[in-house]
Parts: C-alpha cells; sequence; structure tokens
C-alpha cells in the first residue's frame, strides 16, 4: 500500500495543535536547562501567499528545531508577521481595501500554508508587527533613541520614489531604483527624521569578527560600511574668510590637486559662484536633483560639471585651484567636497580631459622616477615626483610624512570616514507605526510621555499616499492637532510613520515575552534566550535588516535592555529555488508554484524533504516537479517497510540482523552529524538506504530486532518527515509525540568496517596494497603478501630476515640480498 498523506496529516495537524505539543515550557527550572533559539526572518503577508521557495528556510530550521528537542534542548521556535509597510500599503491600494482588513486576509492566508506544512512553531508566541500591543514597544525603543540624541529631524536631499510616493533609505534603492517597484529614483528636499547609525559604523564594522556567519555576508556589511583611514585638510576659498574641507585618503597626492569639485548640494556652491555664473550654477543643481547617487556615481558616465568662478587654495604650494560643481561628487560621502588628482584617479582624469584642466603626475613607478606620457590615470603606489620636499619618498613613506606636516601646520587632521550614511527613518505614508512625537512651537519636537504609549494608528478611509511628500495622517485634524507634553502648549504630532524596517529590527527580542505589558521582555528571559543560536533567511536582507538589527540591538545593550552586544550568533542563508525554467519565481512570469497544490497532490512531509533534498541548503536550485515524484516513492517504501510480516514468514539469520543493525548505526551516526552541519540533503540519502535495506532484510530477522530497528527509524525521519513519523509510531503502539521522544543513539562497535586496504611494504618502500578482512592472523596475512604477484621482483632470491605487521594497517617484509 501507498502512503496517504491527505487523511493522515491533517490528523496529526490538529493533534499537535489541541495538545500543544510545540509549546516552550517555561518552568521555575528553566534556566538551568540547556536551551536553543532557533529563528526565522519572519515574512511579510503578501496578497499572493507563498510560493515553494518560502518553506525552504522554514523546513531547514523545523528539523534542527525537532532534532535539538529530541536531545534534551529547550527550544524557542516562534513566527509571525512583519505586516507594517509598503509592500502591504502597495497591496490594499491595487486591491482596494483597507491595509488593516487586507493585512489580516492575508495572514490568515500564510498562516493556514504554513501550519499546512507541520512546522513546529509556537502559536502561543505568534507576534504581528501592525498590533498596537507591539509597536507600542517599538515606539518605545524609538524614544530612547530620541532621548540619546540618536533620532534627529533634518532637511536634507533624500531618494524619492514617485511611484510608492515616499522617501528611501540608500539601501532601499538599487541600480538607482525602487526595491520595492523598480521606479526611477529622484532627488527631492524633505524633513525627515533620521536615525544616527553612522554613530555605532565602528562597532558594527569590527563585531563582525565575532559571528559565525558567511564570509560574503560580512563582506558585504564591510563594503556598505565603508571605513576609509585619511586626512581632513582645510582649503581656504580665495579672496574670502571661508575655507573647506575635504577629505582624502590619498594626501601623497597633494601636490597633484589641480582643481576642487563640490557636490551640487554643498552648501557652498551657490554661495561662492561669482555673479555671472549664480544662474548656471543654480540651473545645474536642479538638474542634478533628478539624478539618483548611483546614477551620479557610475563610473561609465559622462562627467558633466560648471566653474563657480571661485577658486581655493593648495594648502601645500599655496596655489591658486579653480571650484567646480559636479555631480558625480555626492553630498552624502565625506564632506561632499573632493581635491581632484586628475593624474591619478579616472574619474578626475576624464573630468580634466573634457573641461581642458591642467594634469600633474606626482606618482612614478619608473626606475628614473621621471613623469610618463598619460594615457589614464595611474592610481598605484610608486615614489614621488613634482611634490617639492617629499619628492623621492615611496607613496608610503609620503603619505605619513605629509600627514604629520599638515597636523603640525594645523592645516590638516586624522580622521576616519565612513560610506554609511544615518538612516533614513521617514516615510510619507499611512501604514506604519506613528512617530510618537509632537511638534511645539516654544519647545521644538518632544516626546510623548512613556506611559501614554502606544500611540495608535487612526482609522481613515482615505489611507492614500499624497503628492504633496506629506503623510496622509496631516490630513486628520482631530489627532494632529494635540498639546505639548512639556509646556501644555497646542502642539501637532508628527505625521511621518515608520519605515517597515522599524517593526523587524527587534522582533526576535518579543518572542521571548510576547505579552508582558511592562517590559519589551523580562531580563530574566532576556539573559535565558539570547543570542539567537541558530538564524536562517534569505541573503537579501544581508544589509537592510541586519545592519539595522545590529543597530538596534547594540544600542538596547548600551541601554541596559539586553545583556549581549549581537544579536544573531549564527546565520544561515538559504539559496533561492528557482522555478523550473531556471528563472526566478514571479507572478509576472507567470512560473509561480503554489505549495497548496504540490501538498494536495504529494503531502506536506514530501514537499519538506523534497525542498532538503534537491542540494545544500545554501545553493540556487531550480524546481523539477519529477524529483517530487521521486520523493513521493520514498515515503511511500518507508510506508510499506512499517506493514507488519506474518510471523511465519520470518526466517532470521544472525548474519542479515547483523548487516540490517550495521546499516542502522551507521544511518544515525551519518543524519546525526549531517543535521548538525546542516547537510539535509545527505541525511535523506542515508535515510533512503537504510529503508531499502529494511525492506531487503525484514524477513531475515527476529520480530524483537525489526521491532528496535522501526523504533530508531521512526525517531530518525521525524524531524524531515513529521506527519509521517507521528502515524508510524502509533503503529508501533507508543502513546506520546514521537517528537517528545529521545534522539537515537549510535553503538560505536557497529560502525567498524569488516575489511581494510593493506599496505605491503619491502624494505619499508610501498610495493603493494590489497583489501582483506579485519583481524586476520599475522601468519596468514603473510602468506597474503608473500603470494602477490608485484611482490615477486622485489623478493626473489633474497632473504628474508623478519616480517613486521601492524595489525589493521600494513606488513613490512625486511629483505637481504
Amino acid at each position: 500500500m501507498s502512503y496517504d498523506p491527505s487523511s493522515i496529516e491533517p490528523k496529526w495537524e490538529k493533534y499537535w495543535d489541541k495538545n500543544k505539543t510545540h509549546q516552550t515550557i517555561e518552568n521555575p527550572a528553566f534556566t538551568k536547562q540547556k536551551r536553543f533559539y532557533c529563528l526565522d526572518m519572519f515574512p511579510y503577508p503578501s496578497g499572493a501567499g507563498l510560493h515553494v521557495g518560502h518553506p525552504e528556510g522554514y523546513t531547514a530550521s523545523d528539523i534542527i528545531s525537532r532534532y535539538k528537542r529530541m536531545n534534551g534542548y529547550n527550544v524557542l521556535h516562534p513566527m509571525g508577521w512583519d505586516a507594517f509597510g509598503l509592500p502591504a500599503e502597495n497591496y490594499a491600494i491595487k486591491t482596494g481595501t483597507h491595509p488593516n482588513t487586507s493585512t489580516k486576509k492575508n495572514i490568515k492566508t500564510f498562516k493556514r500554508q504554513i501550519k499546512r506544512l507541520g512546522f513546529s512553531y509556537d502559536w502561543d508566541r505568534e507576534i504581528n508587527t501592525t498590533d498596537p500591543k507591539y509597536y507600542k514597544w517599538t515606539q518605545w525603543i524609538f524614544i530612547k533613541l530620541f532621548k540619546k540624541g540618536l533620532a534627529y529631524e533634518a532637511n536634507m536631499p533624500i531618494n524619492w520614489c514617485s511611484s510608492c510616493k515616499t522617501g528611501l533609505a540608500n539601501e532601499e534603492v538599487i541600480d538607482g531604483k525602487c526595491s520595492r517597484c523598480n521606479t526611477i529614483v529622484t532627488r527631492r528636499a524633505l524633513r525627515q527624521w533620521m536615525l544616527k547609525i553612522t554613530a555605532y559604523a565602528d562597532r558594527l564594522l569590527k563585531d563582525l569578527d565575532k559571528l559565525d556567519w558567511s564570509n560574503s555576508i560580512k563582506q558585504m556589511q564591510k563594503n556598505w560600511i565603508g571605513k576609509s583611514n585619511g586626512v581632513e585638510i582645510d582649503f581656504k576659498i580665495s579672496d574670502t574668510d571661508l575655507s573647506l574641507k575635504i577629505f582624502t585618503t590619498r594626501a601623497d597626492t597633494l601636490f597633484g590637486a589641480t582643481y576642487v569639485v563640490l557636490a551640487p548640494e554643498h552648501p557652498y556652491a551657490e554661495k561662492i559662484a561669482t555673479p555671472e555664473k549664480k544662474i548656471i550654477v543654480k540651473s545645474y543643481q536642479e538638474a542634478a536633483k533628478t539624478k539618483s547617487d548611483l546614477e551620479r556615481s557610475h563610473l561609465e558616465k559622462t562627467k558633466t560639471g560648471i566653474f563657480t568662478g571661485a577658486y581655493a587654495i593648495n594648502p601645500v604650494n599655496n596655489k591658486k585651484i579653480p571650484i567646480w560643481i559636479s555631480d558625480y561628487v555626492l553630498i552624502s560621502y565625506g564632506t561632499g567636497a573632493i581635491m581632484a588628482v586628475p593624474a591619478h584617479d579616472q574619474r578626475d582624469f576624464e573630468f580634466a580631459k573634457k573641461h581642458q584642466l591642467p594634469i600633474i603626475q606626482v606618482i612614478t613607478n619608473n626606475k628614473d622616477n621621471k613623469p610618463t606620457d598619460l594615457k589614464e590615470a595611474f592610481p598605484g603606489e610608486g615614489y614621488l615626483i613634482n611634490s617639492e620636499q617629499f619628492t623621492g619618498l615611496t607613496t608610503k613613506e609620503c603619505k605619513e610624512k605629509i600627514t604629520e606636516w599638515l597636523v603640525t601646520l594645523s592645516i590638516g587632521k586624522k580622521t576616519v570616514n565612513y560610506k554609511l550614511r544615518d538612516w533614513v527613518f521617514s516615510r510619507q505614508r499611512y501604514w506604519g507605526e506613528p512617530i510618537p512625537i509632537v511638534h511645539c512651537e516654544k519647545c521644538g519636537p518632544v516626546a510623548i510621555p512613556e506611559d501614554q504609549l502606544p500611540l495608535k494608528l487612526p482609522e481613515v478611509k482615505n489611507y492614500h499616499p499624497t503628492e504633496t511628500g506629506e503623510s496622509p495622517l496631516a490630513n486628520i485634524k482631530e489627532w494632529v492637532n494635540t498639546t505639548c507634553p512639556a509646556c501644555k502648549a497646542p502642539a501637532k504630532r508628527e505625521t511621518n510613520t515608520m519605515p517597515q524596517w522599524a517593526g523587524s529590527c527587534w522582533y526576535f527580542l518579543r518572542y521571548l515575552d510576547p505579552n508582558n505589558n511592562d517590559n519589551l521582555a523580562s531580563k530574566e528571559k532576556i539573559n535565558y534566550w539570547l543570542p539567537v543560536d541558530l538564524y536562517i533567511g534569505g541573503a537579501e536582507h544581508a544589509v537592510l535588516h541586519l545592519l539595522y538589527s545590529r543597530f538596534w540591538y547594540k544600542f538596547l545593550y548600551d541601554i541596559g535592555v539586553v545583556s549581549h552586544d549581537e544579536p544573531f550568533a549564527k546565520l544561515i542563508n538559504q539559496g533561492l529555488i528557482l522555478a523550473e525554467d531556471g528563472q526566478k519565481m514571479s507572478k509576472s512570469l507567470g512560473n509561480v508554484i503554489n505549495p497548496d497544490d504540490i501538498i494536495a497532490e504529494y503531502g506536506a512531509d514530501a514537499m519538506r524533504l523534497y525542498e532538503m533534498f534537491m542540494g545544500p541548503l545554501e545553493m540556487a536550485k531550480p524546481w523539477d516537479t519529477k524529483g517530487i515524484v521521486g520523493i513521493k516513492r520514498f515515503l511511500d517504501k518507508t510506508w510499506r517497510s512499517f506493514e507488519p510480516i506474518n510471523p511465519k514468514e520470518l526466517l532470521p539469520d544472525k548474519k542479515s540482523e547483523l548487516d540490517l543493525k550495521k546499516c542502522l548505526h551507521k544511518t544515525i551516526a551519518k543524519v546525526t552529524s549531517d543535521i548538525e552541519k546542516l547537510s539535509f540533503n545527505t541525511a535523506i540519502s542515508a535515510l533512503m538506504i537504510l529503508v531499502k535495506e529494511i525492506l531487503s532484510l525484514r524477513n531475515k530477522v527476529s520480530e524483537s530486532v525489526l521491532l528496535e530497528i522501526k523504533n530508531v527509524f521512526a525517531r530518525l525521519i521525524a524531524p524531515f518527515a513529521p506527519h509521517l513519523a507521528e502515524e508510524l509510531w502509533s503503529i508501533l503502539g507508543n502513546k506520546h509525540s514521537i517528537h517528545l521522544q529521545k534522539w537515537p543513539a549510535y553503538d560505536q562497535k557497529f560502525l567498524q568496517n569488516e575489511k581494510f586496504i593493506l599496505i605491503i611494504q619491502v624494505n619499508g618502500k610501498i610495493r603493494d596494497k590489497v583489501e582483506v578482512n579485519k583481524n586476520i592472523p599475522n601468519k596468514e596475512l603473510e602468506e597474503i603478501a608473500l603470494a602477490r604477484d608485484k611482490l615477486t621482483k622485489h623478493i626473489e632470491n633474497k632473504n628474508i630476515k623478519k616480517v613486521i605487521v601492524v595489525p589493521n594497517k600494513l606488513i613490512n617484509i625486511v629483505v637481504s640480498s
């Protein structure tokens, strides 16, 4: 008979729900029990529901969680919903429903699909970022950041998506386009709330060394933080009292600086422009606003620019050099001004060639230290030329000496610069956490008292984004108008909302204590459960979510809320499951596979096993329906291997029993090792071999041995196919859930190989190898070795002085002429 998942799987899901089989129990002694916190990146509940790629990470974390429970760990394995933000609101607008309504409906669909796959989540800890009881604590964290000066207001140019009608953080812009809707991003000046993540830049960088993460993810974070050691130099502006601060990592090229370039947004750009240049400078500034940072800084773009009419003084030689503005310089990096060294920077070289500006070579790798005819910039290291007292030094020597010289003259200082910018935290949308700030003409921005949290999102009929750059909340006068908590004068509430990333920065903390009304979570539970032992999710969050979460967690550590400074000890990124055509699954491409359809035809356990069997967890792999057919056959074979045998048909023999026990214990060892290494595909292969062996030998072993083997096998397959395992366990006559049983241990004596490769030496040199049975008497080994044809020429007509035997390893025949 074949295994029928349609009748068996729902039965056990109801059993688990009713008996709270997967509930995390915290009794008075729970702090003494070894614990394991296994976390999934929680989903935002889209209207499309899950596709078959989503459960891959959930299945991996579920296998580990079930395995750890069976090994005596107190396991925390929760699930919730990242339900605020642009995706949920855009879906609501598209479908004409209120985001509150559509979000609840989508969560219901997601939860049904997830539960149908048999994941062992503790649903009593379910969280939802749109629940006021949850976002009360998101607002509380924001207030703490505000009071510490890490949340502040700024009027600044930001990334603006005209389709989503909201500002975007730098991290949400990919190739100059909105990461949500693919619309070209422009620049727009708006009042923003910012979070000072830059204050944590060095710690965010340094502490990556503590983490068991892949090198690729660490490198992505390092690149985004972008630490540079250099010098900040004062360039005086000729005929004014002003000076420009310019950061450079190449102080050794100062004598080659022939012009200065300001970002169009630089506060001095219009101020220093001569009267005849002001109009064209203003026009250029306006044009730059329509371009994204990525578009502006692209190396292959044509380098446009405008001369301001003003000059700066190069501090090392007092030469006047022209000040230009160009959009290839970004206000968001360094000081928004650069010294241009066209001989040694390709962008500067192209700009200088186009605008006929001087190019002075100050570094050469020629042995005679003479300038060369440059066809392009030379960015490398070498020896200084045309650099007065520094001529002849190596670039390394010059960097040190010229930096000391600049510092001594008080025109430069050593400094560290970061590519990382402060986090744009405002969204001009409705569906997000209200920012708990009121604006008072007398007091300025004031945090609402903590005992008034949560500040609830008001119910509105029109939640559509506006064209003005204001949130729809600005139109709700009865909500906006309030009193100042400090002076009681009339005040207005903040109408921008938080980004989607706010709720996901700390959600893993709330799982510890989801019903705590007095604290984010109790100190006792924080100390016990954190940091997260294993975090599984997509690599698309390598910068955004992970960087933001680490920042908030470090802040909570600094104010004494948590007792560790990193939230996620080990991180695994599962690879994409591609469509059958090898492309990424997409509704627009029509290649999405719905897990409901797969489960209806093959069952949840088959889908779980197939996704783990496709290949290594961290690799991308295409879906292949033929593959899941093979997995279903394996489950059918497993089912048949448990069918009862008529005792009269049993013909046990010792060799078969020994062979089956050896296979069983090798499988225990293999599956145990592979689960620990997250090598689920090879663990499943080992289970397949064992099933084949059971079917082959089950009528050649005694009833007691067969029962023992079935007992063990059911537990081995339980983390992978929990429904089937539960049914098999019940068939064996057990009353309590298999998932609460002890993981089987292997016996070392059954892992011994019967044979080994005998190395045959003559006078210490290897002359032959042969496979033989273990523990053969020495005399017999000698006879086998001497009979080998390959030895004839080495021992023929020679005296055998002695024979040395190393048991189960080698034999050395010592001969003389």
